[in-house]
């Protein structure tokens, strides 16, 4: 297949390039800053000559969009949003207007958008939509409503003869250098990998390998569009997520951080609290409903292997397909 990523330079987007790469597609990246052969340039924003490589594609995959590891500040939050908005429109305009249209649509979404809570998992179904949780920052729920312009945008664009689906990710864990599993590490090894604020928060997360699995498991699906939620069944609380961290990585001790010093930790990595405090409990609903099955479904057999290929300098994500 040919497969059209835009905004696929980030981490995610290396991961999917190189294994679809290795799986034996074409792969087209569109970029601000293209330097490699099937890179092409764009801007994110306006119809472009870049148009002519989704005309005739079998797959877009778009995960463009400014990068959430920043302070939240109100221009950073409105250059989240314009970015994914932006380049999702553009996208779908430059599908509605292709001759031949690609069948299917992945639109990179974010498991962000369901509320801050630890009484329940969130699935598609019964999961509830954040934005007016009490007890939390106002602007907490701006990421919320980035996250739903970000899917409205995909659901208003004419493609009729193009499936379409929301991929609700939650955190991607690679051994990929810089990625968030790179970062919570680099943590561990500092003797900080403890819990933050409490710890009784959730962190929901995918393993790399399972997210491209999920990946080529919609593109086969022609019967399944909408939002999909694309995290692995068994989030856990960060307090228990570290811990088990700091044992696949031989380390005993991690410091605890109060909510005071997580903000001191998060201003110094020109970061943001919100992606260290937000209960973020999702479930896999309509992969497990799908008869998708997970190579990583619990947290300590990832990380032991993340750990291992991260030390092994192990890229590659490619794993057969399963249902």
């Amino acid at each position: 297949m040919k497969i059209v990523i835009p905004g696929g330079t980030g981490q995610v987007g290396a991961i999917l390039e190189r294994a679809l790469t290795e799986a034996g597609h074409e792969v087209v990246v569109l970029t601000r800053r293209p330097t490699r052969d099937r890179e092409v340039w764009w801007d994110g924003e306006r119809p472009g000559t870049w148009a002519r490589e989704i005309d005739g594609s079998d797959v877009v995959i778009n995960l463009a969009g400014r990068s959430v590891s920043c302070r939240y500040t109100p221009a950073n939050l409105k250059a989240m949003m314009d970015s994914r908005v932006r380049s999702t429109r553009v996208v779908g305009e430059a599908i509605a207007a292709a001759a031949h249209p690609p069948r299917v649509w992945l639109q990179m979404s974010t498991a962000t958008v369901y509320a801050h809570r630890y009484d329940a998992p969130n699935d598609e179904a019964t999961g509830v939509i954040g934005g007016a949780e009490p007890d939390v920052p106002d602007y907490w729920s701006y990421s919320v409503e980035i996250a739903r312009n970000w899917e409205r945008e995909q659901e208003r664009a004419d493609t009729p003869h193009t499936r379409k689906v929301a991929l609700r990710a939650a955190m991607v864990m690679s051994p990929d250098r810089g990625g968030v599993f790179d970062v919570l590490s680099g943590m561990v090894r500092l003797g900080l990998g403890g819990p933050v604020a409490g710890g009784a928060q959730y962190i929901s997360w995918i393993h790399d390998q399972d997210f491209v699995r999920a990946v080529e498991f919609l593109l086969d699906r022609d019967d399944i569009a909408g939002p999909v939620n694309l995290a692995a069944p068994g989030p856990l609380p960060q307090r228990a997520f570290m811990r088990v961290l700091r044992a696949a990585r031989g380390v005993p001790v991690g410091l605890p951080a109060t909510k005071w010093m997580a903000e001191l930790g998060a201003f110094a990595l020109r970061s943001d609290t919100e992606l260290l405090l937000k209960s973020r409990r999702v479930v896999p609903g309509r992969l497990l409903a799908e008869g998708f099955t997970f190579d990583h479904p619990q947290w300590p057999e990832a990380a032991v292997d993340l750990v291992r290929r991260a030390r092994d300098g192990a890229g590659s994500t490619r794993r057969p397909v399963r249902a």
